[in-house]
């Protein structure tokens, strides 16, 4: 256990002697009172102990989706609570999540997601590179069989395989240019064909 998790136990444990002593130190209740008291705040804190471990799963489930309005060609995706449009795709058949990144020229892939749309990561060649916000980075170009946003595909579509860490699939430019309108207004992302 490191200083960080070391000091935050200590706080813990002394906030809870606090709060059992004012149990204990407030005289005019009864045991009985006090108990029930007790037993309120044990479960306010193990509820907010769940809420904070469950929160990734609440929000996926609780926060709106992206809409596909077919017999317009259009599809209506929500800004998330972070400011960041996600994107639900099928890349090769596999669910892929990308984030809306206008300053990415091309779709640009995580390790992970390249795997899953069934493309070897190690077998390929990182030759290209490209400058983020965190600097270079070595990439290596793929061709996509297909990429499916809404039911709207797309085939042999040019991406990239990123070597580095991101948390994120991208979504760049050259794949939201084959969308005739893209507009951001009130919130929302509307891509239509």
């Amino acid at each position: 256990m490191d200083s960080f998790e070391t000091g935050r136990l200590i706080y813990l444990i002394l906030l809870g002697l606090m709060v059992v002593g004012w149990f204990f130190a407030h005289g005019r209740t009864t045991w009985n009172k006090t108990l029930q008291q007790a037993a309120v705040w044990g479960l306010i804190f193990l509820g907010a102990i769940a809420a904070y471990g469950l929160w990734g799963d609440i929000s996926r489930t609780v926060l709106p989706q992206q809409t596909v309005i077919s017999d317009e060609g259009r599809i209506e995706v929500p800004r998330s609570p972070d400011g960041h449009y996600y994107l639900q795709t099928q890349v090769n058949g596999a669910p892929i999540r990308f984030v809306l990144d206008t300053g990415a020229s091309m779709i640009v892939l995580t390790k992970e997601d390249a795997t899953r749309a069934g493309l070897n990561p190690d077998g390929l060649s990182y030759y290209s590179r490209a400058m983020t916000a965190n600097g270079e980075v070595r990439t290596a170009p793929v061709k996509l069989e297909s990429v499916t946003l809404g039911g709207f595909s797309d085939e042999n579509v040019t991406a990239l395989v990123n070597e580095g860490e991101m948390n994120d699939s991208l979504m760049g430019m050259d794949y939201l240019q084959r969308w005739g309108k893209i507009e951001i207004a009130a919130g929302t992302l509307t891509l239509v064909r």
